[in-house]
């Protein structure tokens, strides 16, 4: 016990060292930040979405930093192809034989830049690796490295030239992020940070580390009772009279490891029903497919989510430790 008291411990302090540093160049809610850890350790991917300009690619790059990790960036348009993120095999005309040009999603943390802009093809490029962490070349499978992470970026009040994300694709994101102005404290902070050039960002950790965390975060306990009440928080999306499509059970088990890695980056060895609750709208509310009488009604899938966690009750004990 007292070795997972000193994961935990260890897990908190670097959650406090990546806000320091992301800080320097990021103006904006804390909760963002352990959003994106949380997703790193559960393991997950993270939908940012935004109105341009609210530093959804500054936040993205700061973070990969901080993690020590490989990062590149995939600004998404019509035109682009499957092959422009993926890779594809190329004649080398020296040796007279086929070669691979690994593409852009070979790297640790991957940013979709604007992923709503490619078509539905293109977009079906990342199915596979955000999955199964591979992607198939010309028959032939290829691992992706671990950890590896997919950052995309969406603006929501767009309607020309973009390609809603299709519920297979949105239900592989781990969460989604919305990310509004900021504050006016916040703004000045950052017409003072910007006034001049930003200050570097250094490495907390490296991808090793990451994957011991990832490792801590899986043996969190979770206990009985808890389980049960993420399973019925799910069925009561599913039940609802103004939901088409309810939560999946890959959500149901999102919610749980993303639970576990809240708790971990907390300082502790066990997930509470506060962890679940804290983490349901951003894991949630995106699976939701509503009926077309509630968006008729202006009642989003957030509303469902709330409705779910003031209803569902939690009856297993207070402090989460039970067996």
């Amino acid at each position: 016990m007292t070795q997972e008291l000193d994961a935990g411990g260890r897990a908190a302090a670097l959650r406090a060292r990546v806000h320091e540093q992301i800080a320097r160049v990021f103006i904006g809610p804390s909760r963002t930040i352990d959003l994106l850890l949380t997703a790193v350790l559960a393991p997950g991917h993270v939908l940012l979405e935004g109105v341009p300009g609210v530093a959804k690619t500054t936040l993205a790059k700061a973070f990969s930093q901080t993690l020590g990790c490989d990062f590149r960036r995939v600004q998404f348009t019509p035109d682009l192809m499957p092959a422009d993120i993926t890779g594809t095999y190329i004649l080398e005309s020296r040796e007279h034989r086929f070669v691979l040009r690994k593409g852009p999603v070979f790297a640790q943390i991957l940013l979709g830049d604007e992923i709503n802009r490619a078509p539905a093809k293109t977009q079906s490029a990342l199915l596979e690796a955000m999955q199964e962490q591979q992607v198939t070349l010309d028959g032939e499978t290829l691992p992706l490295p671990d950890p590896f992470l997919v950052l995309a970026t969406q603006n929501p009040l767009e309607q020309e030239g973009v390609y809603p994300l299709p519920e297979a694709q949105v239900d592989r994101f781990l969460l989604k992020v919305e990310m509004g102005y900021p504050t006016a404290a916040d703004e000045m902070r950052m017409l003072a940070t910007y006034d001049r050039a930003a200050p570097p960002i250094a490495a907390v950790l490296d991808p090793a580390q990451v994957l011991s965390l990832r490792a801590e975060a899986a043996a969190v306990h979770v206990a009985e009772g808890l389980r049960e009440y993420l399973v019925e928080l799910s069925a009561f999306t599913r039940k609802h009279p103004r939901v088409h499509l309810g939560a999946s059970p890959r959500a149901t088990l999102g919610l749980m490891r993303a639970a576990k890695a809240h708790a971990l980056l907390h300082g502790r060895a066990f997930v509470l029903p506060d962890d679940v609750r804290a983490l349901a709208p951003s894991v949630m509310s995106h699976r939701l497919v509503m009926t077309p009488e509630a968006e008729l009604d202006g009642v989003a899938a957030r509303h469902v989510v709330a409705e779910a966690l003031e209803k569902v009750a939690y009856r297993g004990p207070a402090d989460g430790r039970g067996a």
